[in-house]
């Protein structure tokens, strides 16, 4: 097979890769804006009445209100634990590290119905914890550390450890050699980081049910509501926004990330210098 044919042959096949992964997708937002209350196919295009009705639903409203608390809050602890872990990993040298490094990113490689379990029967364990929003969040925040570990983590290893050395025999301190050398390098990590820790958050439905409780969030009304077959379409509705509001910190995220580490210039370690 020449190299053209080659070519088209991986043209053709990648484009039935994404026709597999998204048209299932479009189908979903086509249906978001049918004006039979019922699905049927095709769908009878045109309107936006059902994003209307799901906007002026109090218990939509409500749904949103709690991802979005969930998500934000199970990003910060995220951030805070993965970023100290991924230093931790990527800068110290210590018995059992790889052993440490390989325990703190298994948790994603779990089932999710298996880690739905064992944090239910912790919630059930632990006096202090009820099921609700707080439960939900500590959930989230197991699997989303991983996706800040590993991001931050892999920007500090292509770090060149030599411009941390530069800054403090120049002499500045560890506070302004991580203000102006090692925060600007991991920057984009860290930002990329929590964008996709929250997108994972938002949309997690497995744990979430198991420690929601009375508590209701967009991907459990989604869950809740879709069997309804009168109410389908506004049902749809809301799976559309959800995309859209996944689509976008996801989008931003691997932009981010692509960037690679803050190379050393004259005007960082001035800046160190000056302080």
């Amino acid at each position: 097979m020449g190299s053209r044919s080659l070519r088209w042959f991986l043209r053709i096949i990648s484009g039935a890769v994404l026709l597999f992964l998204y048209v299932p997708l479009v189908v979903v937002v086509l249906y978001a804006f049918t004006k039979s209350s019922t699905v049927s196919w095709p769908p009878q295009l045109f309107t936006l009445s059902w994003f209307t009705k799901a906007w002026d639903n109090a218990l939509v409203a409500q749904s949103l209100k709690n991802s979005l608390l969930v998500g934000i809050f199970a990003t910060v602890i995220a951030l805070t634990l993965g970023t100290l872990a991924s230093f931790a990993m990527a800068r110290a040298r210590f018995f059992g590290r790889d052993t440490i490094s390989f325990a703190l990113v298994l948790p994603i490689a779990f089932p999710g119905i298996v880690t739905a379990l064992a944090l239910s029967s912790m919630v059930d364990a632990m006096p202090g914890l009820n099921f609700g929003v707080p439960a939900i969040i500590v959930g989230h925040a197991t699997f989303c550390v991983v996706v800040v570990f590993n991001n931050v983590v892999a920007r500090l290893r292509r770090t060149s450890g030599s411009i941390i050395e530069a800054s403090m025999d120049l002499g500045a301190d560890g506070i302004t050699t991580f203000r102006y050398v090692t925060f600007p390098a991991m920057k984009t990590a860290l930002i990329a980081g929590g964008l996709l820790a929250f997108g994972l958050s938002f949309d997690e439905i497995v744990v979430t049910f198991y420690l929601s409780g009375t508590t209701s969030t967009l991907p459990l009304w989604i869950y809740n509501n879709i069997t309804r077959p009168f109410n389908q379409p506004e049902v749809f509705a809301v799976a559309a926004a959800v995309l859209l509001i996944s689509i976008i910190p996801v989008y931003i995220a691997i932009r981010l990330a692509g960037e690679g580490a803050l190379r050393p210039t004259s005007r960082g370690t001035q800046g160190a210098l000056r302080t």
